[in-house]
């Protein structure tokens, strides 16, 4: 009887622990705190830390990402600040309490950008309208395949539009959108907002249905860290590894997609798009492989001093076209870069848009670029 009793004790002892472990998603006697909270054209953000001697609010709305704005506490131990609400946009801010930087435990939006974990401020209207949720949603989905030209089972994400499924006949085109340097196979979903995008342009028959492959640029990871997988180190600058991962598109990724899913498999069903190191990416498979895609769009990238891809560029000529898009900000440290680009393509006779947006090398600006080229493609 007594080791009956004791056994019942710590049975009751465990289901009490996991309940309380439960019920810290609750709050007892105190209203939620609501943090970001938009009213009347401002912004309230809330953080209860009762605890602490200073709390700062950094966000990316601010000109200067070496600001931060100083939060003030109420009796009670929550700390608040209010700023007008920003223009339409997606923001990501933190929390910095007593030198620590923290996310906001009272907002369940987040974004993760390589190894940071961010909390969102999403402000409607203008832009944002594409950020939203459609009516009619497309579906997202992790796809392993093997690579040999890399010699690794590896991982992307694949979006295919509404209606791919209750339609087994159809054939959809392609856009191959690739990320940039610390980025991965889910950096155009979780900070891109690709799904949405897609979903809104498609539903208000601004775009064409398509099939979105993002696949991880970064040949020694077989997928997003967030897994825990090993990697193999990969050195740049031997020859043994160049375009490594650009050759693994061609000979890997678009095989793979074209056997596994119902595609249009022509230059003209197919795209690539791609920002920073993935617009590098789009430039170098576009001139290793003249007319293997129909639609072009570099983003935030371009050529270097002393590099010269006039070859390159009519062989592409040559092979033919849909679309060339270039898109940069003119604050962007790669404008120069992108300005090189649009100034060969001209020189070789390659028609072109050369679009110039104000910012920076920053998502609000691809995330837009995307609004626009997208719209064109397929056309």
């Amino acid at each position: 009887m007594k080791k009956l009793s004791v056994l019942l004790f710590l049975m009751a002892a465990m289901v009490s622990t996991a309940s309380a472990q439960e019920l810290r998603n609750f709050s007892f006697g105190r209203a939620p705190i609501v943090s970001p909270e938009i009213t009347n054209n401002q912004v309230t953000f809330r953080l209860l830390a009762p605890k602490a001697y200073e709390v700062r609010l950094y966000g990316s709305w601010m000109a200067d990402f070496r600001s931060t704005l100083a939060m003030s506490r109420d009796t009670s131990g929550i700390w608040s600040a209010t700023i007008p609400v920003p223009e339409s946009e997606i923001y990501t801010y933190n929390f910095i309490v007593d030198g620590a930087g923290m996310n906001d435990p009272s907002n369940v939006l987040m974004q993760r950008d390589g190894t940071r974990y961010l909390s969102v401020l999403l402000v409607e209207g203008g832009i944002s309208e594409y950020y939203k949720e459609a009516t009619q949603r497309g579906n997202l989905k992790s796809v392993w395949y093997d690579s040999p030209t890399i010699g690794i089972q590896r991982r992307m994400t694949v979006y295919t539009p509404y209606g791919y499924e209750s339609n087994p006949r159809k054939k959809y085109p392609v856009l191959y959108l690739l990320h940039g340097a610390g980025g991965d196979e889910e950096a155009w979903i979780s900070m891109g907002f690709t799904r949405q995008i897609l979903d809104n342009m498609i539903e208000k028959g601004e775009a064409e249905p398509m099939i979105v492959v993002m696949p991880n640029g970064n040949p020694g990871q077989q997928a997003a860290k967030t897994l825990g997988l090993p990697e193999k180190e990969y050195q740049r600058n031997d020859p043994a590894f160049a375009n490594l991962y650009v050759n693994s598109i061609v000979k890997d990724i678009i095989p793979y997609i074209e056997k596994h899913y119902r595609t249009i498999a022509k230059p003209e069903g197919r795209a690539v798009a791609g920002l920073s190191m993935g617009g590098g990416h789009t430039i170098s498979v576009t001139n290793l492989y003249p007319g293997m895609f129909g639609y072009i769009c570099p983003l935030s990238m371009g050529i270097r001093d002393g590099q010269n891809f006039d070859r390159e560029l009519q062989a592409i000529k040559k092979a033919g076209y849909k679309l060339y898009w270039v898109g940069c900000g003119d604050q962007d440290f790669l404008f120069e870069s992108a300005n090189a680009l649009h100034q060969a393509l001209e020189r070789n006779g390659l028609e072109h848009t050369y679009y110039v947006s104000g910012g920076g090398h920053t998502w609000p600006n691809w995330r837009a670029y995307l609004t626009i080229f997208g719209k064109l493609l397929f056309k």
